[in-house]
């Protein structure tokens, strides 16, 4: 019965952890979309390049902000993966630390490749 509830809990923890994961993936994919665009916007625009400047550096403080913000979700995901092991779960998965879904994958193989097309 208690390995059942240790079970369940950890099922639903890894749930929410990869959700998470991918929510800041996400984040980091869009700001660096838009980190990246915006001297092409400027350019585009027929403008100086002193102009939106500060909206630059602003966008990639954001996009380092978010880096770190993901080191610090990949340190949780090693220390939940540590106290899987300490209650006796070992041989279950804990999210990302396994191959992530094939449709995960692609997603942000997209999202790479839209990043890639919008600095070119």
């Amino acid at each position: 019965m208690m390995l059942k509830q240790r079970r369940d809990a950890a099922e639903n923890l890894t749930k929410r952890l990869v959700a998470a994961e991918q929510a800041i993936d996400d984040a980091i994919c869009k700001m660096a979309d838009l980190t990246g665009y915006m001297p092409i916007a400027r350019t585009n625009a027929n403008l100086s390049a002193v102009v939106g400047q500060e909206a630059i550096s602003r966008a990639a403080e954001t996009l380092s902000a978010l880096v770190g913000a993901r080191g610090s979700l990949v340190a949780t995901h090693n220390r939940l993966a540590e106290t899987r092991d300490q209650i006796g779960l070992q041989a279950m998965a804990l999210g990302s630390t396994d191959m992530k879904p094939p449709e995960l994958a692609r997603k942000q193989d997209e999202n790479i490749v839209n990043m890639a097309d919008h600095a070119a």
